[in-house]
């Protein structure tokens, strides 16, 4: 068994001496590296749950049956997106420009899915659609920030 007391006289407790200190340090910087853009993640995921499931809170499921099944597909996919934002942050900074391209698209997308879409719904998606821009934005601005140093 080894010795693990500290045979110096003083009592305090140094790690910095440590054969394996450098490697513990790089280990939790390399784990905690990516995790900025995660402070997101949890938001983004909301985002993309409500925008999954705003067709059928706003009930424009028989008006724009078009609609329902693209803010269906684009809160999963947005959801997705922040699930992935979660498990693999490092990974997922090249794609924090899809969602600001997520973003634009929900913006623009009542008129070009929809036809005539009434202002409940060009509102909803508009909301949505800046939201998921900003979010997009701030992980972006991280990823930015984590690649310079």
């Amino acid at each position: 068994m080894a010795n693990v007391s500290h045979t110096r006289g003083d009592t305090r407790s140094d790690i910095s001496s440590h054969p394996d200190a450098p490697e513990m340090r790089a280990r939790y910087d390399r784990v905690l590296g990516g995790r900025d853009v995660a402070l997101v993640d949890g938001p983004v995921f909301l985002l993309g749950l409500y925008c999954a499931v705003s067709p059928w809170i706003l009930h424009f499921t028989t008006s724009q049956p078009s609609l329902v099944a693209h803010n269906l597909i684009m809160g999963i996919a947005i959801g997705l997106l922040a699930l992935g934002f979660t498990r693999a942050p490092e990974r997922m900074y090249g794609l924090s420009g899809a969602m600001c391209a997520i973003g634009v698209w929900m913006i623009i997308s009542p008129w070009i899915v929809g036809s005539s879409p009434d202002a409940g719904v060009i509102w909803n998606n508009i909301i949505i659609g800046a939201l998921a821009l900003m979010l997009g934005t701030v992980c972006a601005g991280t990823a930015a920030k984590a690649a310079k140093s």
